[in-house]
């Protein structure tokens, strides 16, 4: 039976700190974006903290099959990592939450993610890719999508075009459902020419927050933008944190609710773990409105906790809502 969600992305360690506004004006770094650099400016920035910093594995597509398989589902995980400590920190990681590693080696360093979290949870990245910018398109093969179910491909890849031309090839070729991430508003300012040649070619999942959405819509009402997204895919969705998401699905608009009435105290991973569930439901015979519910759980729980790393309390809360959605799927 194919019901695995196969994400395809960037191998990286997240290093979380909580710092200020003015400490993003002083290193440059974009509020709520994600920007490109060098290992020695990386360096700099946790030069001038004087947090400590939380250090786990991350990615935005890492994060989102952790999230699959945490849930039960079945999940593999396929970039390219180096052979040190975060390496190793980053692989047993992925065992440890039951994702099928795909890793190819390099011997340079594994990337990592300064993600600075501001006072109103938001976080802005800056990102060394090291050995994550190093896979080629002929270390990607059919294997890695054996009983693919959906192809989760991170935005973030349009920063090597002819990986993610490739990647998608095949996941298209596979039969599997392609789901795109359009990951920041940064990578669509960037990349617009090759997303759209990547839509064009065939997406079925297309995922957005409010930011991205305006971006690549160019209007800032949500049911326009979404509308316009629908016209690009199969599924479209529009993330809008605390107030929930729209999700249009042929030529139906369904809105979900968040869940919990709690502030966030982090939105590291925020949207990973949405897709997480989101995913998961789709390749387990959840209904898309089923599916949202999920995700809205799992994008609930992340905001709770410092980083993509939902604690096992968590979890069990998310299991339990888990129940009430399942008595409405008919037997699968």
């Amino acid at each position: 039976m194919k019901n695995c969600v196969v994400g395809f992305g960037s191998a990286l360690v997240d290093i979380l700190i909580s710092e200020s506004d003015e400490f993003l004006q002083q290193t440059g770094i974009r509020k709520g974006g994600m920007s490109l650099t060098d290992e020695p400016s990386l360096q700099r920035v946790l030069a001038n903290t004087t947090q400590l910093p939380v250090i786990v594995p991350g990615g935005s597509a890492c994060n989102t099959t952790i999230g699959v398989a945490r849930l039960g589902g079945r999940a593999r995980f396929v970039g390219k990592l180096g052979n040190g400590g975060m390496g190793k920190l980053f692989e047993n990681g992925l065992i440890r939450d039951g994702v099928d590693p795909h890793l190819r080696r390099s011997k340079t360093k594994t990337g990592r993610v300064v993600s600075v979290i501001t006072p109103d949870a938001q976080r802005s990245m800056l990102t060394f890719l090291g050995a994550a910018a190093e896979i080629e398109p002929n270390e990607i093969d059919n294997a890695c999508l054996q009983d693919a179910a959906i192809a989760h491909i991170e935005g973030y890849l349009c920063h090597q075009p002819d990986l993610i031309r490739h990647i998608h090839q095949l996941a298209v070729q596979s039969g599997a459902r392609v789901s795109l991430d359009l990951a920041s508003y940064t990578v669509i300012e960037a990349h617009r020419p090759l997303i759209d040649e990547l839509l064009q070619k065939g997406v079925d999942i297309l995922i957005a927050n409010e930011d991205e959405a305006e971006s690549f819509t160019g209007v800032s009402d949500e049911i326009e933008a979404l509308r316009i997204m629908s016209r690009c895919a199969r599924i479209a969705v529009y993330k809008m944190g605390k107030r929930g998401s729209l999700i249009a699905s042929g030529n139906e608009i369904m809105a979900i609710e968040a869940r919990g009435n709690g502030d966030a105290v982090d939105t590291t991973g925020a949207g990973d773990l949405w897709a997480s569930g989101f995913l998961f439901g789709l390749a387990n015979g959840y209904s898309v409105q089923q599916a949202g519910t999920l995700a809205s759980c799992c994008g609930h729980e992340v905001c709770q906790i410092v980083g993509a790393k939902i604690p096992e309390h968590g979890w069990m809360r998310i299991r339990n809502s888990m129940k009430d959605i399942e008595l409405a799927i008919p037997d699968r």
